[in-house]
């Protein structure tokens, strides 16, 4: 299996709907596996499978809050309710360096999926968490956090990116890292 690499806007992928999952097997569960490394060595708090390149209903988040730590493999999530109160949070993504932006989503959601072992599993999550759950979806639905803003502020986000990487070129994992 090729080592998963983080990928980064601007990109086809994050457009494009990930598949359902068939089956949580060994293979799968090794994608996980693979998915919080590169959450781990790029300093995240969640990935969608399209940000490392796969097109598969796969989600993983690993963050704090009110120090607790929260660790969630999530397979086909699907998010069966919304609270009508919403919530502001500075959003931001790993696969859109140096850009972030105020957006509004539902502040708590219930959302179904399939664990680490295909056990089916149900999450009743607020605050930041609902959003970071709601925000890595978003990724598998072929969309992203910029979506939620004008076309105007969108197209100055994207350009201010574009910049940002030009001076700042994203690091390319290989075997001589040292992490």
């Amino acid at each position: 299996m090729q080592k998963l690499q983080l990928v980064y806007a601007p990109n086809a992928i994050f457009r494009k709907k990930a598949l359902p999952v068939e089956v949580v097997n060994d293979r799968v569960r090794a994608l996980i596996d693979q998915m919080f490394e590169v959450l781990h060595i790029e300093n995240g708090r969640g990935l969608g499978a399209n940000m490392v390149g796969l097109l598969e209903r796969i989600v993983v988040i690993h963050m704090w809050e009110r120090d607790k730590l929260l660790t969630y493999s999530m397979v086909n999530p699907e998010i069966i309710e919304f609270s009508k109160e919403t919530q502001v949070f500075e959003e931001a993504s790993l696969s859109f360096p140096g850009i972030s932006a105020k957006i509004t989503r539902p502040k708590q959601i219930k959302v179904k999926y399939l664990d680490y072992n295909g056990n089916e599993q149900m999450l009743e999550a607020d605050n930041f968490l609902s959003t970071v759950i709601q925000h890595e979806i978003d990724y598998l639905d072929g969309k992203i956090f910029l979506d939620y803003l004008s076309k105007i502020k969108r197209d100055m986000l994207i350009n201010k990116m574009k910049k940002y990487i030009k001076n700042h070129p994203p690091h390319i994992h290989t075997p001589f890292c040292s992490h």
